[in-house]
C-alpha cells in the first residue's frame, strides 16, 4: 500500500510556533512590541492597547490588518518595528533540517510575518536555502491567513496543486481555509493556540506535538515505502 501523504508534491509550512518549538517564545517579543506599537498610536496604557491587539487580531486576522483598516497603519513600519527583537533564542534545529531536506518534492513557507524576518529566523535554525520560497504577508496583499484569499493566491503565483499540497500550521484556525481547498492538513498542537477552539474540527489530518519529530518518521516511511 502507497503511504498515505506519497502523493504530496508540495509542503508547505508556517513559520512562528510551527518550525521552531513554542517554547522558543519568540512571539512573545513580538506581542510585547505589537501591544507597545498600539499603545504609541493610540496614546491608551497597556491594558487598553493588550483589548484592542487581540480584537484586531481575531476580527481581522493579524494585528496588522486592523490597524491598517482602522487606523491607516503604514505596514512597512509596522512590521520593521515589531519584529526588532532578540532571534538568539532560536536554535539550530538539525533534526528539522535534516527531514526537510530529505523531504520529496518542494518546500515553502506561508507567513503572515514578513520574508525579512523570516528568513532571519530560518538562518538561525539552519533552514537558509532550504525553502523554493517565502510567502508572507506582503505576498498576499495583506490579507493574511485564515482569510481562504491567501491560500489560493500562494497556489496561482507558486502553481500549487492543493489536491497534492500539505500544509502545517501551530493555529488550527488556519487549516480550515486549507482543506477546504483540497490540502492535506497538519496541526502543531504545541500549546500557541490562540484563536477560538473548535470542539470537532473535520478540517485536520494530523494532530502533532513537534514538526521534526513528526517529520523524521514521514521521511523515514516515505523513503521505505
Amino acid at each position: 500500500m502507497p503511504h498515505p501523504l506519497s502523493h504530496i508534491d508540495a509542503w508547505i509550512f508556517d513559520l512562528d510556533n510551527t518550525l521552531y518549538p513554542a517554547k522558543t517564545n519568540l512571539f512573545a517579543q513580538i506581542d510585547a512590541r505589537m501591544g507597545a506599537y498600539v499603545a504609541r498610536l493610540l496614546g491608551v496604557d497597556a491594558v487598553e492597547a493588550h483589548r484592542v491587539q487581540k480584537g484586531f487580531f481575531h476580527q481581522h486576522g493579524t494585528t496588522l490588518r486592523g490597524l491598517m483598516d482602522e487606523h491607516g497603519v503604514d505596514p512597512l513600519h509596522f512590521l520593521d518595528d515589531v519584529h526588532d527583537i532578540d532571534l538568539s533564542v532560536v536554535d539550530h534545529a538539525p533534526l528539522l533540517v535534516e527531514s526537510i531536506a530529505r523531504l520529496p518534492g518542494r518546500k515553502l513557507v506561508f507567513t503572515n510575518a514578513d520574508t525579512s524576518y523570516a528568513a532571519k529566523v530560518l538562518d538561525r535554525l539552519g533552514l537558509e536555502g532550504a525553502f523554493e520560497a517565502i510567502y508572507d504577508v506582503h505576498s498576499m496583499a495583506y490579507l493574511p491567513k485564515p482569510d481562504v484569499r491567501a491560500y489560493r493566491g500562494l497556489c496561482e503565483t507558486h502553481g500549487v496543486n492543493p489536491a497534492r499540497a500539505l500544509f502545517a500550521d501551530d493555529m488550527e484556525r488556519n487549516l480550515a481555509p486549507a482543506k477546504a481547498i483540497g490540502m492535506a492538513t497538519v496541526w502543531v498542537d504545541n500549546g500557541s493556540e490562540q484563536g477560538p477552539r473548535h470542539a470537532a474540527p473535520d478540517f485536520i489530518d494530523y494532530r502533532i506535538t513537534d514538526v521534526s519529530d513528526w517529520l523524521a518518521g514521514v521521511v523515514t516511511e516515505l523513503e521505505a515505502a
